[in-house]
């Protein structure tokens, strides 16, 4: 029970002290959960990340999940989620009661544009840091390449035709996946044959 209730804590805190989202919360993520409590690798973390972005639901949410899980079972993962969404569910609570009264302030408006830019900032950083992990040869460079492009062109286009389809998130997830094992020739496969 104290494992568990040090998850919740944990991930309370997580979810209590980052703002701008799940990619906002990768490099407190990576503090807790890989550097501090080694729950998850480096590697482990970014599996469970891109695991989060496939399925249902809030991308913070899923990886505490998924942390959870993998540390203590069920109970983990009931606890890791219930602790990341507990400190939002309280504080949106408060601010939704209060916000109407000071939401037309100046002061309350700077202080969001000065949270957005911190946010961005956190997020290059967590960026960063999958990168040395993630790209880290031929084939990972060229999987990043094309995904890369064909979001960002994606993106660009529907700025100017709004009415052009998007690609789901989830679609890039499962092809570079297949990019993965196809690029890499099944190695993974032929060595677990041996």
């Amino acid at each position: 029970m104290r494992e568990l209730w040090d998850m919740f804590l944990t991930f309370a805190r997580i979810g209590g002290l980052t703002f701008g989202g799940g990619y906002a919360m990768l490099p407190m993520l990576q503090r807790e959960v890989v550097e501090k409590r080694h729950w998850a690798t480096e590697e482990e973390l970014a599996d469970y990340f891109a695991l989060g972005q496939c399925t249902p639901g809030i991308i913070a949410v899923n990886t505490a999940t998924f942390v959870g899980y993998r540390q203590a079972g069920v109970a983990g993962g009931i606890f890791a989620t219930l602790g990341v969404a507990f400190p939002s569910l309280v504080i949106i609570t408060i601010i939704a009661a209060c916000l109407m009264n000071f939401a037309d302030l100046k002061i309350v408006q700077y202080a969001f544009e000065g949270i957005r830019v911190c946010v961005c900032v956190l997020i290059l950083n967590a960026v960063q840091k999958l990168w040395k992990k993630s790209v880290t040869d031929q084939p990972t460079t060229v999987i990043f390449l094309i995904v890369f492009l064909v979001s960002s062109g994606l993106a660009v286009a529907k700025s100017f035709y709004p009415d052009l389809f998007s690609i789901s998130p989830v679609v890039y997830v499962v092809i570079a996946g297949v990019a993965g094992v196809i690029l890499h020739g099944g190695k993974g496969t032929k060595e677990a044959d041996k």
